[in-house]
């Protein structure tokens, strides 16, 4: 199996390490890659390690996060706590959009922000569906917000205390995932679409697109045979180290660690620098047809 992680020198967040080139690097992050900064770190001030505790989360919601709007959900805590929270998380969206303008400076015009989260909790102890477990590869999709091939990409970074590292499993290219999945795929049937539509399960009619990401998705996390034997490479993401990938894109599964910072933008999939790259047009040339 090629090498799916691109490993970058450099601290700075704002700026590309210095042998890097940028098309080599899009090119790389719109073939499903990740792309690591081990020595990418986000520092956190010495009053704000009091929220490295995954009491801060109210265990009604799986993450806590700062929407695009400025207001945060899912944390506990007095209203001075939660402004300091908020504080902190605004400034780690600051930081990653500035990478992200860094590495692919073409996106910026037609980036759509998406919320901030903090993942405290402890991946290997949070008890799931098979569905929601994250400790399977999958590919990333919205059951309840179709997006039509609009693009998934996220930065995260490890804020782990103890230096206990993000333990990912990432898997094979997007392309010999979908050849694989796609022909066990149910039917994709527009009534059903409106039926969900109607009874507000989703929030906008589902197109043929989302429903076969959510066929991956599915797919992919139900078939044990494929968890185990599928090509797949494990990384241990230190803590104080960053990474972005197009998660949407990128086989991976979530198998360790604690407290972790995450960063989610959208892209129209005509906005890449290669839009045949992007799962829209993968599955596309798969099935032949337009699916949106």
């Amino acid at each position: 199996m090629p090498d799916r992680i691109l490993t970058l020198s450099g601290g700075d967040w704002a700026r590309l390490p210095g042998s890097a080139a940028s098309a080599e690097l899009i090119a790389a992050l719109e073939d499903g890659k990740v792309l690591f900064f081990p020595d990418l770190r986000f520092e956190l001030q010495d009053t704000e390690r009091r929220f490295l505790d995954p009491a801060v989360r109210n265990p009604k919601s799986r993450n806590i996060s700062l929407r695009a709007d400025g207001k945060l959900a899912g944390a506990l805590g007095s209203e001075a706590d939660q402004a300091e929270l908020a504080a902190l998380l605004a400034r780690f969206r600051a930081q990653a959009c500035s990478l992200i303008d860094a590495l692919a400076p073409q996106y910026k015009p037609h980036l759509r922000l998406a919320p901030t989260s903090y993942r405290p909790s402890q991946v290997e102890t949070r008890a799931q569906s098979w569905r929601a477990d994250d400790r399977r590869l999958h590919v990333d999709a919205f059951p309840s917000r179709p997006n039509y091939g609009e693009r998934i990409l996220r930065v995260f970074t490890n804020v782990n205390p103890q230096g206990q590292p993000r333990v990912w499993r990432v898997g094979e290219g997007f392309e010999a995932i979908a050849r694989q999945f796609v022909p066990r795929a149910k039917p994709y049937r527009p009534w059903q679409a409106k039926a969900l539509q109607l009874l507000k399960v989703t929030k906008t009619h589902r197109s043929e697109y989302d429903h076969l990401m959510l066929q991956l998705h599915d797919g992919m996390k139900g078939d044990a045979d494929y968890q185990a034997n599928c090509p797949q490479q494990t990384l241990p993401f230190p803590a104080g180290s960053t990474w972005v990938c197009y998660s949407d894109q990128t086989s991976h599964a979530v198998m360790a660690g604690q407290y972790m910072l995450e960063q989610t933008l959208h892209l129209p999939a005509a906005r890449q620098v290669n839009p045949q790259a992007s799962p829209l047009a993968i599955l596309q040339r798969v099935t032949g047809r337009p699916l949106v």
